[in-house]
């Protein structure tokens, strides 16, 4: 039996490193879309570069899109790619909707014409929901985005459900709540914290200078994700889910859970700097993912200390390895 064939765009990313990990171990062959730039970092998937076909194409650019399906025939597209910093969609907020937001139509309108049946994943985001109409949030709650990069998944999302309703495809978006991983880039806060921690320890650095420690998050371990996202594509009717841990988390309680890692007290070395805080904050998120523990049977096996710890644990390793 030919192996079915799965395209993931962003392959490079966190997300898109674990996804084609999972897809090769159910028996796909992965094929990763990449800009073609010199700046591309195979860091990621250095692991399985072996395993997987790495194919040129960019989302501002529907054309190469087409290129690269009629290339790979793939039966389901995972579409992982994006501006997906939210500190930076403030910066570069057009750049952002290009690429988020209206990339998710030219990939879509490149499916409708290469192939309608391919199965189409958006990745949606909690960021969507911003300042939160109603607290957990599922896949009933209104969305309120409170940055360029939010209103981008807006757009992205609903396009999805348009060309889903519009042209029969089956086209769904998963609504992922933060998932953090040692993959997770040194932008984002979660990362941030567990390198810097990891650089007090080894004595590179003597503090860590945060932003809004208040901030509260649903986060959940990267890994446990891309595993949901498989699972909705393999569904009879397309229809979207909330993925979340249901728990919420501040900044601050991940400082003290990743300090405590390495026996150290985060109040002697966490400084917060203004400068770092959003320009409109997202306070409370956290998601109700009962439709996919009930429709998918999706749970999540790495819980709240046990994703810090390994972020910490990764990242002592790396800084022990370079010095």
């Amino acid at each position: 039996m030919a192996k079915k064939r799965a395209l993931i765009t962003g392959i490079t990313g966190q997300d898109g490193s674990y996804l084609a990990e999972f897809l090769l171990s159910e028996g796909y062959q992965v094929f990763g879309m990449i800009r073609r730039s010199s700046t591309v970092n195979f860091e990621r998937i250095a692991h399985i570069q072996n395993q997987i076909s790495l194919v040129a194409g960019d989302l501002l650019d529907e054309v190469s899109m087409i290129h690269v399906l009629q290339e790979c025939r793939p039966s389901e597209v995972y579409n992982l790619a994006a501006q997906s910093f939210v500190q930076t969609s403030w910066l570069q907020p057009v750049f952002t909707g290009e690429t988020t937001a209206l990339g998710v139509t030219r990939l879509l309108d490149a499916i409708r014409i290469v192939d309608p049946e391919i199965r189409f994943y958006q990745a949606s985001s909690s960021e969507m929901f911003g300042k939160v109409v109603r607290v957990p949030q599922d896949e009933n709650t209104p969305f309120y985005p409170r940055s360029p990069y939010g209103v981008a998944k807006v757009y992205g999302h609903w396009i999805t459900v348009n060309y889903r309703e519009s042209h029969n495809m089956h086209a769904i978006s998963g609504i992922l709540f933060n998932h953090e991983s040692p993959r997770r880039g040194l932008e984002f806060v979660t990362r941030k914290i567990s390198n810097g921690v990891a650089r007090i320890k080894c004595g590179l650095d003597s503090t860590l200078t945060l932003g809004n420690l208040e901030a509260k998050r649903d986060w959940g371990y990267a890994g446990d994700y891309v595993r949901a996202m498989w699972l909705m594509l393999q569904q009879e009717t397309a229809e979207d889910f909330v993925v979340a841990t249901g728990e919420t988390h501040s900044v601050k309680e991940f400082c003290e859970v990743a300090f405590d890692a390495v026996g150290l007290d985060w109040e002697k070395y966490v400084v917060v700097d203004q400068a770092f805080m959003r320009p409109a904050e997202v306070d409370f998120l956290v998601g109700d993912a009962t439709k996919a523990k009930e429709k998918l049977g999706w749970r999540t096996e790495v819980d709240f200390p046990s994703l810090v710890e390994m972020m910490v644990s990764h990242d002592l390793k790396m800084i022990e390895r370079s010095h």
